[in-house]
């Protein structure tokens, strides 16, 4: 992987960090933003950086993989500077120090906004609003704000996540901005969550999704690889494809992932842990084979 956090701009980050909060404010007022959201191609392929702040650490066999700052900036400065690569999805903590780094100069940013449903918390599943909120995302020039938005029947919890993220998609919507909403539906099994991809599930999540807020014009949804049209069929919205939990096999993963990318509803890939930290460790040459299979499914 190229070192392109050498030990010097390291260093000046957590100077920076530690003398000078002001830079933050500054670094958001001077970024230069993209005028579109989507390519030229019509297409959008953003890297995904907000599991840590939900606890969300592991990856394959390392539980703390992605606990190591300067490990995850190297790799997300790597994947950033493949120019088919729009930009970034993140929490504050990570957009702040990729501002500071100047990587995100005519990048796509959208701020990722509930985070609040730690990893295997009792209370997972009330998924607070605990980073950006939409004032802040308008304050910080940024492109849209993105939320989780786990449905499990058999959890309350799932009640006043749906009734925040739809307030959010409203707040979004009022300024013009993206709303990313990642509808997931979810069973507990032997008291573990379980991702359900058939399709009665995922269509189902796709429609309560669809329709939360006052208003669906600038609701995007983010959602599974799937080979069932019937999914995809559900709505008229722009869709994302997510990356979800590595499975070790990149090769299958692309597959998947451009399947679904040939559907005529879906613009493009958002994608974080499988590219950040495949199982060679070559970020450059991860990125840019998901750019490829973007670019032949479009």
């Amino acid at each position: 992987m190229t070192a392109l956090l050498t030990d010097e701009r390291w260093s000046r980050l957590l100077r920076t960090r530690a003398t000078d909060p002001g830079a933050v404010r500054r670094a958001y007022a001077s970024r230069r933003r993209r005028e579109n959201l989507l390519s030229d191609k019509g297409t959008l392929f953003l890297v995904a950086a907000d599991h840590p702040a939900r606890g969300a650490l592991g990856v394959g066999g390392d539980p703390l993989a992605m606990a190591d700052r300067r490990s995850l900036l190297e790799r997300l400065l790597v994947a950033l500077a493949n120019p088919a690569v729009d930009g970034l999805l993140g929490t504050p903590d990570v957009v702040e120090e990729l501002l500071l780094l100047d990587a995100l100069h005519d990048k796509v940013v959208i701020g990722s906004m509930n985070r609040g449903g730690l990893a295997g918390a009792d209370w997972e599943i009330d998924d607070r609003f605990t980073g950006y909120h939409a004032t802040a995302l308008v304050d910080a020039r940024l492109d849209g704000g993105k939320m989780l938005l786990r449905l499990v029947d058999s959890d309350a919890g799932t009640v006043p996540t749906l009734q925040a993220c739809a307030d959010a998609v409203t707040e979004l919507a009022a300024y013009g901005l993206m709303a990313m909403v990642e509808p997931l539906p979810y069973t507990r099994e032997d008291g573990r969550l379980v991702l359900q991809k058939d399709a009665t599930s995922l269509s189902r999540a796709v429609t309560v999704a669809s329709g939360i807020g006052v208003t669906s014009a600038h609701t995007w949804l983010k959602l599974p690889s799937t080979e069932d049209a019937a999914v995809l069929g559900a709505t008229t919205l722009p869709v994302v494809v997510l990356g979800g939990v590595p499975t070790g096999d990149p090769a299958a993963d692309l597959v998947s992932w451009g399947r679904t990318l040939r559907h005529e509803v879906v613009r493009g890939l958002v994608v974080g842990r499988s590219l950040l930290y495949p199982p060679d460790g070559d970020v450059g040459a991860a990125v840019e084979a998901a750019a490829k299979t973007l670019e032949a499914a479009k």
